[in-house]
């Protein structure tokens, strides 16, 4: 088993006994370890040192941060932060981390009980930073390195829009891994744009723009300033049918109906609608749309009027 000392700076919320809890270390030993009263008073930015016992662990091929911590049955963000492990948490085969092991927690049951009423502690602080006059959350995460979304976090006690010089933040010391962003890219609307240019200008199927976006309610109508999600993957778009099934293709007007439309080529209304699965519900077409007239199939009289006369030929 090894030793190994650790330096911590307290954050709003923590106890001694949440703060042993989250390194696998015992309050006995930070009590003694930083000479502190029990039962312990501490305060936010207290820096303490933390006595923590464990074991040397080698990372194999395949390793995450992750999974090691499920192996030992260690927070993962004990071992991030007791190794310095930078965001995004690479981490390589031959690499020697330091895993905290288990410790008994020892502490009065009813200090226990108290405690188990705190609010969860948050996100550990690697250091603090002072607001400077034309700072904002983002260019403070993009000084630092790390997503926006992990400083607001970090800081649930601050308006993320509403900083000023002076404030402190907390910059965390590990930030939990996003998950995977549907979208490629995203795009602010322009003067003149429709959901068809921006589609057509980023190669991508219409109907796929849309459902990647379904915060806009009505795609016909959007405006300048809005943020449209670019897909990252579009399914493949059904084939079309073969260009032979149609044997024209037919605009709609004003007043016609499917049954119109099929009584004036000649074909029966169920091929029609067969034909154009595109329209959801055949009882309502409008001025415009486009219809593949089928090339009707030959009738079983028709059939054996072919068979005889290829009999005859081969006659």
């Amino acid at each position: 088993m090894l030793t190994r000392e650790i330096t911590y700076i307290v954050q709003p919320g923590d106890t001694i006994y949440l703060i042993a809890k989250k390194f696998n270390t015992s309050v006995e030993a930070i009590v003694a370890a930083n000479n502190l009263a029990v039962p312990a008073l501490i305060y936010p930015g207290q820096i303490l040192r933390i006595p923590v016992t464990g074991v040397e662990y080698i990372v194999q091929p395949g390793d995450t941060v992750y999974s090691i911590a499920t192996k030992f049955g260690v927070p993962y963000y004990t071992i991030i932060y007791v190794n310095n492990i930078m965001y995004p948490y690479t981490i390589y085969p031959g690499q020697r981390l330091f895993i905290p092991t288990m410790s008994p927690i020892t502490y009065s049951e009813t200090t226990i009980e108290e405690q188990s009423h705190m609010p969860p502690y948050p996100i550990p602080c690697q250091y603090f930073y002072t607001v400077k006059p034309g700072d904002s959350m983002w260019s403070i995460a993009n000084m630092f390195g790390i997503p926006l979304d992990c400083l607001i976090k970090a800081n649930p006690h601050i308006h993320p829009n509403k900083i000023y010089p002076g404030q402190i933040l907390c910059i965390p010391a590990y930030c939990p891994p996003a998950p995977p962003s549907p979208c490629k890219t995203y795009y602010t609307v322009k003067p003149g744009d429709s959901m068809w240019t921006i589609a057509n200008m980023f190669g991508i199927p219409l109907d796929c723009l849309i459902k990647a976006n379904p915060h806009i309610p009505d795609p016909s109508k959007i405006y300048p300033g809005q943020v449209l999600c670019i897909p990252a993957y579009c399914p493949p778009a059904p084939h079309p049918p073969a260009p032979c099934q149609c044997q024209t293709y037919y605009t709609v007007k004003a007043g016609d109906s499917m049954w119109s439309i099929a009584k004036k080529f000649g074909i029966s209304l169920d091929a029609l609608i067969k034909a154009n699965p595109q329209i959801p519900d055949p009882s309502k077409i409008y001025p415009g749309q486009i219809l593949c007239i089928p090339a009707d199939p030959p009738s079983q009289q028709e059939i054996e009027k072919s068979k005889e006369t290829e009999t005859e030929k081969s006659e």
